[in-house]
């Protein structure tokens, strides 16, 4: 994920009229939903205002896991923790395939531990190597903004995390034994963050959490999935929307299913 480009735009918009003003666009129908004339860089540079979070590690949780996990076929699985703290403080030291040689830091999560929403990403970029945080980038930041959409945001109501904690050498690809080797990681995140619902970003994310391994992320959006009881709506990644902006649209018809679900679930 790129840094974010040029001066800030509209200089007194915040990200809550900004969302606004998206949102609307979207209900009219709008296909090209980047904000009345800006440029892509211009409509996310406003959101740079918003400061950035400080690495700090989320309270423990304590909680009964969601439904037995399947053993995973690795010999060398880890015997993972029942606590937050202990679980996030393994992966911090983790080395079990070859993405520890070459991070900055491990990408554990973003967000209130106790979130009713849950975003899984793919791997962290250049940004979140950085700073030790999942979707900071322009497309961590336009995420935020659709979000915002339906009203949530990683401060209060969504938990962020990826199928891979290190990043990938230039933000390639993740490999089979890397996703294999770091997902039981996610799993019990999954477990002890206990969300009402998941949202999958991405062909990655959504092929892992519906077991669908060959099934193209067309065919698994538009359709209320479940992960052990937890309903999965399976989406874009916000990384392909700034490179396809007709996208958008789809995108926000798919945070409306997970809306709706959530509604169900617990109310607004």
């Amino acid at each position: 994920m790129s840094p974010d480009g040029g001066e800030e735009a509209g200089g007194a918009m915040s990200r809550e009229e900004a969302a606004r003003l998206l949102r609307q666009r979207l209900e009219m129908g709008a296909t090209e939903v980047f904000l009345d004339g800006m440029t892509r860089a211009e409509a996310l540079s406003m959101l740079t205002r918003a400061p950035r979070r400080a690495t700090v590690p989320p309270p423990a949780v304590s909680a009964t896991p969601v439904a037995a996990r399947p053993a995973t076929s690795s010999a060398s699985a880890p015997a993972l923790p029942e606590e937050y703290d202990d679980l996030r403080a393994m992966a911090m030291a983790c080395t079990r395939c070859r993405l520890a040689e070459g991070r900055t830091q491990v990408v554990f999560s973003d967000g209130p531990s106790q979130a009713r929403l849950m975003v899984v990403g793919e791997a962290p970029g250049a940004n979140e190597d950085e700073t030790g945080l999942p979707f900071v980038g322009a497309a961590g930041k336009y995420l935020d903004l659709l979000l915002a959409t339906v009203g949530l945001s990683r401060a209060e109501s969504v938990y962020i995390a990826n199928v891979l904690k290190c990043r990938p050498p230039g933000n390639r690809n993740p490999l089979p034994d890397e996703i294999e080797a770091c997902s039981p990681f996610l799993r019990r995140q999954i477990d002890l963050v206990r969300p009402e619902a998941l949202l999958a970003v991405g062909s990655f994310a959504g092929q892992l959490l519906t077991g669908r391994e060959r099934v193209s992320l067309g065919d698994l959006r538009g359709t209320v999935h479940s992960y052990h009881g937890v309903p999965l709506v399976v989406t874009y990644h916000p990384a392909a929307l700034l490179r396809n902006p007709n996208w958008t649209r789809a995108f926000w018809s798919d945070l409306q299913l997970l809306r709706g679900v959530m509604d169900g679930a617990g109310g607004a």
